[in-house]
């Protein structure tokens, strides 16, 4: 006798009917049921179309409720997370550090250092050899 398993458990579903889960089978039932009575009441006064159009912004959620997993999660709980997310939370302020009140400042701290330490940075560096390279030309630095 040979019985098959799957592989992946983690990815398999139980069937009830129809090859759909107990919460796809629920979830569809409650969607159609409901769709079906917003057309047939809307019908007379509307429309075929139109009738349609109203039931399927009510549908739509449901039906997703029941089918839709991402990541392991539903459809509602997604949402939530969502609306968490998006309204929630704080802005986050980006402060600039990069203005010239701050440059001067860490410009005259690396001086400072430099000068204890007696060692040349490598911008003091360069600007020597482009002066020594303007003092040979006989023009004046860049």
């Amino acid at each position: 006798m040979h019985i098959e398993v799957n592989r992946d458990l983690d990815k398999f579903k139980e069937s009830v009917m129809l090859g759909l889960s107990a919460r796809q089978l629920i979830y569809s039932v409650i969607a159609l049921a409901l769709g079906s009575g917003i057309v047939l009441l809307t019908y007379p006064y509307v429309g075929l179309t139109v009738a349609a159009y109203i039931a399927v912004p009510v549908v739509a959620p449901i039906a997703l409720t029941g089918f839709y997993s991402y990541h392991g999660l539903t459809f509602i709980e997604m949402m939530k997370l969502k609306i968490h997310f998006s309204g929630k939370q704080p802005a986050l302020l980006y402060e600039s550090t990069e203005c010239e009140d701050e440059i001067a400042k860490i410009r005259m701290e690396e001086a400072a250092a430099t000068k204890k330490n007696g060692k040349k940075t490598a911008a003091d560096k360069i600007l020597e050899r482009k002066q020594k390279k303007a003092n040979k030309k006989g023009g004046s630095p860049q």
